[in-house]
């Protein structure tokens, strides 16, 4: 790397920067900022629809040569450079500005949805108090003379779900109404982050004890409680039973690098963030593999309660259209009360079918088969707000289980918040544009309050359909290109060699073969692969969303519709407006650096050693 592409770091002090309060507060931190709700509903229904148990042969795989690689450079870079994203690209160097800028735009994208995730818990935690459960039951009419005719042709769950929560309109293009009850959650969501957020780490710290821990509590109570239910084992069996021919399917690849990228919570700066205020003698290396490691685990270990559940409820639907079936049949053929039962049902029906066949056939019996009923997969709001939520529904003591369940999301959710506002809250901090006279409380509050403002078009009857816009676009593509450029700028601009001195310097021994090769090939090729893999796939199909319409001829089901073209142009500035600043803030520098170098007192500036950045800081003793 040239002179030219480095600027003099400014040399960081020990007084100047909040420090985490110990070691095991950044560990809950990082943990609590990876740990997701998609750790929770998307990883088991990956496994679900990809071969069960097979599924982790590619998930393991891209952890070990893309995930814990990825998170390792971030962790060390954040520990020894000691700023948020923006000044880590800087200080590396001007022209990679642009990556932490990128990074930024995408947490402040991501920040703005992912908080209407955690309104629509809040309001379903609200609604858990109620007996009975208010998604458990189809309201009246507006005449009181039968059952609401949207709620009768779907199900009280789907109802409650879509319209009383939702209040969703058939069509992306039409707005809708503000939902007050939203717009009043969604407010008090973004005070319970501001409140935990007011001062950075300095709160978030102390909040993470009870938002990291506590999930991990109700797993445990919902894994208990799910394997005593009947049908958990064949929820299990179902899950982790492995296909080992959907290896052959490149989509199951794409499908485990992509979850694992977004599981780790990399490129959003958030882990730049935490880690820059760790002191420059840690053991990042160690870190990184811990947080990795606890990531998947907790994907695994959620997988079990959760498949308990969606196994006791799809056992509980075969037995009920056995039960529909057996009644049916009793009264056509006037047999004795509990002469069919579901043991034996079968039995019955090969009988009835050989001996009464004319009978049987004008029945018109359902098909009952506990394999259909257990292939019904859904990922994301539909397994935590139809699916777990039907299941609850047939628990003994459903509204504790309801409370439990919501509150573990909110807590999920929150912690994911933190990393997502610290990486906006610390590069702003850092930036010379913000006066170091306005207090972190302010700016915290202006933050929170400029999200709060902007997210008020999610709370829209249209709103959901733009989250999914959101998340499909500006938390996905943009993450790729940021982490390829992340990779290569490490590898490639600052050499992996001065990179290695740094982390040997940090940690005490310098990095061993399997991270020299990673970061140079495998990690910049295995994101390369997935970002074309995905564009790919996107170019393929065109952009389309299940709208809920009820006027829809093939209702309850969802009407499959394409988006119109200034959606689209919506999604595609979503997805380039990150990317864009990396090539543009490149070429500012560039253009400046020519400028500059025709004047003849310009001196290029100094290379970078973090050893000689940090030289002013004085260690705790080991």
């Amino acid at each position: 790397m040239s002179k030219g592409l480095s600027v003099p770091p400014e040399i960081p002090t020990e007084d100047g920067r909040p420090k985490w309060d110990n070691k095991f507060q950044y560990i809950l931190s990082c943990i609590g900022f990876a740990v997701g709700l998609g750790n929770v509903w998307r990883f088991p229904y990956l496994c679900q629809i990809h071969g069960g148990g097979a599924f982790l042969i590619p998930y393991f795989i891209a952890l070990l040569f893309e995930g814990i690689p990825l998170l390792h450079l971030e962790l060390a870079l954040g520990q020894c450079l000691r700023k948020g994203s923006i000044g880590a690209w800087n200080t590396i160097s001007p022209y990679l500005g642009g990556v932490g800028v990128g990074s930024w735009m995408v947490s402040i994208l991501v920040s703005l949805y992912y908080n209407i995730v955690l309104t629509w818990v809040m309001w379903y935690f609200i609604n858990s108090f109620q007996e009975p459960l208010p998604w458990s039951v189809c309201p009246l009419n507006e005449n009181r003379t039968g059952l609401n005719e949207e709620c009768y042709e779907s199900t009280a769950v789907n109802y409650f779900w879509y319209r009383k929560t939702l209040n969703i309109t058939p069509d992306v293009t039409e707005s809708g109404r503000l939902q007050w009850w939203l717009i009043l959650c969604l407010a008090t969501c973004w005070a319970i982050v501001y409140l935990c957020t007011i001062r950075g780490i300095e709160t978030t710290g102390k909040a993470i004890y009870v938002t990291a821990i506590f999930p991990y509590l109700v797993l445990t109570i919902f894994l208990i409680h799910g394997l005593t239910l009947p049908g958990a084992t064949d929820g299990l069996a179902y899950l982790f039973t492995p296909n080992l021919n959907t290896l052959k399917n490149p989509r199951v690849w794409l499908d485990a690098a992509t979850q694992i990228f977004f599981s780790l919570s990399l490129a959003f700066g958030g882990l730049i963030a935490f880690s820059s205020y760790n002191p420059p003698k840690n053991d990042c290396e160690k870190d990184a593999v811990t947080v990795a490691i606890v990531n998947s685990v907790t994907s695994l270990y959620a997988s079990i309660p959760v498949f308990s559940v969606l196994g006791f409820k799809a056992t509980t639907g075969y037995w009920d259209c056995l039960d529909r079936n057996i009644i049916s049949i009793i009264n056509e053929f006037d047999l004795p009360e509990e002469s069919i039962m579901r043991q034996n049902y079968t039995a019955w029906i090969s009988f009835l079918n050989s001996s009464h066949p004319e009978k049987i056939a004008g029945l018109k019996l359902k098909s009952c088969d506990l394999q259909e009923f257990l292939d019904q997969s859904v990922s994301g709001t539909g397994l935590a707000f139809i699916i777990f939520t039907q299941a609850i529904i047939l628990m003994p003591g459903s509204q504790a289980w309801a409370i439990l369940f919501f509150i573990m999301l909110f807590s999920l959710g929150l912690s994911s918040m933190f990393g997502n506002i610290e990486g906006v809250f610390t590069p702003l901090l850092e930036l010379r544009i913000i006066s170091k006279s306005i207090p972190k409380e302010l700016l915290s509050g202006i933050i929170c309050l400029i999200c709060f403002l902007i997210a008020l078009c999610f709370t829209l009857g249209s709103g959901s359909y733009w989250i999914d816009v959101f998340d499909s676009y500006a938390g996905s593509l943009p993450l790729l290109v940021i982490a390829f450029f992340e990779v290569i700028g490490v590898a490639y601009v600052y050499k992996i060699k001065r990179f290695s001195k740094d982390v040997k310097w940090m940690t005490g021994r310098k990095p061993n073969l399997y991270w020299q090769i990673t970061w140079r090939f495998i990690s910049p090729l295995l994101l390369l692969i997935v970002f074309v893999a995905f564009v790919t796939l996107q170019i393929q199909k065109p952009p389309s969303y299940a709208a809920w319409n009820p006027k829809y001829e093939g209702f309850p089901m969802k009407e499959e519709k394409l988006y119109p073209l200034w959606v689209r142009a919506i999604c595609v500035l979503l997805a380039v407006l990150p990317c864009v600043f990396v090539p543009l803030v490149a070429l500012f520098h560039l253009i400046k650096r020519m400028c500059r170098s025709k004047d003849p007192s310009f001196v290029p500036p100094e290379v970078f050693s973090c050893q000689v950045a940090n030289s002013n800081f004085s260690h705790p003793k080991e």
